[in-house]
């Protein structure tokens, strides 16, 4: 039976692990959570796997998760103790991991499956919003070191058959991400934000464009001092169509404007 082909998407995966916390850091992410606890109905179909790739692992060569169930990297500081015991069970899919690595190695990327590395918290925290019941496989990719956006773009559109397959590629990271500057980057994030709304409305070759000059944009040093987090965009926009983006989520942390795009 055909697969319903699935979106890929660029998600926000919030504060350190603020979705499952008590007081104010929750309520400044309540939105954001709103908006992820959702995402599953926007989809064709139950993803059949999950690939995606997150801001905080870095790799010289592209690495996947290929554990059958991956332990979690609490990649995070200062939060109370049970944000340490947090879990999130979903199984992990090796043989995704190894055909995803073979794909990005025909496209002349080298990658590796991992087979011990764990999901961090751009993982497992929006995944534990987003499918809350974790029955659907996973498998987590790195960026690639010296985080080049046409490198990331093509690592897309090497992945981009796995759609056809019922595969939910996701970019998680964060449209804004200037954490010395959040409580006051009303003006800067909107600006940002604006840019990257229209630098996405176009097909495949301009949004390359755009994409890969997004250092030159308004704003954009202000709202990305370090590109890591907008690096997974490139991935998921490279694995997307020429169908222009849809803007999915568009809300605020505190005054910050931070948004979610789908790629059909």
């Amino acid at each position: 039976m055909t697969k319903p082909r699935q979106p890929s998407l660029y998600i926000p995966h919030g504060g350190g692990p603020a979705f499952f916390m008590q007081g104010p850091m929750q309520r400044m992410f309540a939105p954001m959570q709103e908006f992820l606890a959702t995402v599953h109905q926007t989809l064709p179909a139950v993803p059949t796997a999950i690939l995606l790739v997150t801001a905080h692992w870095e790799s010289p060569v592209v690495r996947l998760t290929g554990h059958a169930q991956p332990q979690l990297v609490y990649d995070y500081y200062g939060f109370p103790p049970e944000m340490y015991s947090l879990r999130y069970d979903a199984p992990g899919a090796p043989d995704l991991a190894a055909q995803s690595a073979a794909l990005l190695k025909a496209a002349d990327i080298q990658a590796q499956v991992d087979p011990d590395y764990g999901w961090d918290h751009g993982v497992f925290i929006p995944l534990k919003v987003m499918f809350e019941q974790a029955n659907i496989p996973v498998v987590a990719m790195s960026l690639q070191a010296g985080l080049d956006p046409l490198a990331h773009i093509a690592m897309g559109q090497a992945l981009r058959s796995l759609r056809e397959e019922g595969v939910l590629i996701v970019g998680s990271g964060m449209s804004y991400h200037n954490l010395g500057n959040f409580a006051n980057a009303a003006a800067v994030s909107q600006t940002f934000d604006t840019w990257l709304d229209m630098a996405l409305q176009g097909d495949q070759a301009h949004r390359q464009a755009q994409l890969t000059q997004w250092a030159a944009a308004p704003a954009a040093r202000q709202s990305h001092p370090r590109e890591e987090h907008l690096l997974p965009l490139m991935v998921a926009s490279g694995a997307g169509s020429d169908t222009p983006a849809r803007k999915i989520w568009s809300g605020k942390v505190g005054q910050t404007a931070v948004s979610a795009w789908a790629f059909d």
